[in-house]
């Protein structure tokens, strides 16, 4: 069996402290954005594999990302680790491993990034790493008696002064997060009113979330300057044309309460989420292009990302730079995302930076990938929160239908025997004009769920079955299919024992 001696196990050592050095240098460089070196490699392995590969990643859910993540890092420590040791082993003196070290890495930082201050960050924490490693030992017993150790402390005092560095920038260099500017008031009123028709359920997000969902292919947020951004329209137009952030708010603008459900969320999952979203309608924009009848629409966004669609689907839609009242979070899409009403999340393109109008369809992102995202959502009810209490139980969450809206939810006790109605929440208001004085919705909501409840007794363990009727009065399927490719179905059952 091959054991490696000491000085191949220091420079292994070395090597990985380096790596590590390598990838807190870029990120001290290039901070929380798509140039820091760990988010370029994520983006280049993760298109770089295969459709079938890239299909079974995100069939793992949550997990999808942090793998992703945890994959590209051990494919980065290996590629720094090795740039090290050829450096050290292809020179003679501190100095010259130093300055190839920085060469190595940096290039390769260079290569994946494309950015100058990432490589530069990445190669300078390498290289001085090495040379900490390399540094003339201070003579005395501990020191002459066990150089290796000696060294290894050296170099790993400097990764540790690099991912110090780091943190703090990552930070913001300050313990204390900036606390969020408060709703204007047109909009805490429609929050409220949304607050007051929530149900009160254990364990459950009220009408309007508490924490909305991310899914996305950028394992970074792209940083964009609303300043510098502009939304392009291109395609079948009489000419192609750009919009800034304000000439999109000088149109006529609208709020709404919008749900959203990504296409990979479970059947009774949580990948589903509402909020109240400013914008402008898209039908609005593309009238100011003179906009011709068209086949299809192919929505591009700043992280790479394109999804097509019909033409049709988009002309209800919403292009969204507020949320809850606020400016759009970043990892929401700032400046600018899609809202496209009664279709799966991934529709909803974030960071927008193109619509491009089309007279024949094209597969999107995850199409490529083997995914069916596009259509519209399937009505589903979820069971989220259950309690006993003295022989009375109480179950409830939410239902969504997309813009067919839900009519009722039904709650069977009994394993699907028998059904009861339950209780549904009154639905959220409709759109309401931002430049209206006191504005009026317009109906209701014609893209959100609603939630739903139901109490009864019970004294035995039992099976609870939950199913919504839609607002065309089409029931939810029992029929039970995987998210993969194109959403999940089936009723929702949960085992009680009181």
């Amino acid at each position: 069996m091959y054991r490696p001696n000491r000085q191949q196990s220091l420079d292994a050592a070395i090597g990985v402290l380096a790596s590590v050095a390598a990838v807190a240098g870029s990120l001290l460089a290039a901070g929380d954005t798509p140039a820091f070196v760990g988010a370029a490699a994520a983006a280049l392995v993760r298109d770089a594999s295969p459709g079938f590969v890239a299909v079974e990643v995100r069939g793992l859910g949550e997990a999808a990302q942090p793998l992703l993540v945890a994959v590209t890092g051990l494919l980065l420590l290996g590629l720094y680790a090795g740039a090290t040791l050829l450096a050290r082993r292809s020179v003679e003196g501190g100095a010259a491993a130093g300055v190839t070290t920085l060469a190595l890495v940096g290039g390769a930082t260079l290569l994946l990034t494309g950015s100058l201050a990432s490589a530069g960050g990445a190669g300078v924490a390498a290289a001085v790493v090495v040379l900490a490693a390399s540094r003339p030992l201070a003579s005395g017993g501990s020191a002459v008696r066990s150089p290796g150790r000696r060294r290894l402390l050296q170099a790993g005092a400097a990764t540790l002064a690099a991912l110090v560095a780091s943190a703090v920038r990552l930070g913001g260099g300050s313990g204390a997060a900036s606390s969020p500017e408060p709703a204007d008031p047109a909009a805490q009123s429609l929050l409220s009113v949304a607050e007051e028709r929530s149900l009160s359920l254990p364990d459950t997000d009220a009408l309007v979330s508490d924490g909305f969902y991310t899914v996305d292919i950028a394992t970074v947020a792209p940083t964009i300057s609303p300043a510098d951004w502009s939304l392009a329209v291109t395609g079948e137009v009489p000419e192609a044309r750009s919009f800034t952030l304000s000439e999109l708010r000088a149109f006529d603008a609208e709020r709404r309460f919008v749900t959203l459900r990504c296409v990979s969320d479970p059947l009774n999952g949580k990948k589903i989420d509402t909020a109240l979203w400013d914008g402008v309608p898209v039908s609005t924009v593309l009238e100011a292009v003179d906009a011709p009848e068209s086949c299809c629409v192919t929505l591009h966004a700043a992280d790479d990302y394109f999804v097509s669609f019909p033409r049709a689907a988009l002309e209800d839609g919403l292009l969204a730079w507020g949320m809850n009242g606020r400016p759009l979070p970043r990892s929401h899409g700032a400046p600018l995302r899609t809202l496209v009403p009664g279709h799966w999340g991934e529709t909803n393109a974030k960071w927008l930076t193109e619509i491009e109008i089309r007279e024949e369809p094209e597969d999107g992102y995850w199409e490529q990938r083997g995914w069916q995202g596009t259509g519209e959502v399937n009505t589903v009810a979820k069971l989220h929160s259950t309690t006993v209490r003295d022989g009375t139980v109480r179950v409830g969450g939410h239902a969504y239908a997309g813009t067919r809206g839900i009519d009722a939810v039904e709650v069977s006790t009994d394993g699907g025997d028998s059904w009861t109605e339950a209780t549904l929440s009154e639905p959220l208001p409709g759109a309401v004009p931002l430049d209206a004085e006191e504005p009026e919705p317009d109906g209701e909501a014609a893209d959100a769920w609603r939630m739903w409840e139901h109490e009864y007794d019970a004294a035995e363990r039992h099976e609870v079955v939950v199913r919504a009727i839609d607002g065309e009065g089409e029931r939810q399927t029992e029929d039970q299919e995987e998210v993969r490719p194109s959403g999940a179905t089936g009723w929702v059952s949960e085992t009680i024992r009181p």
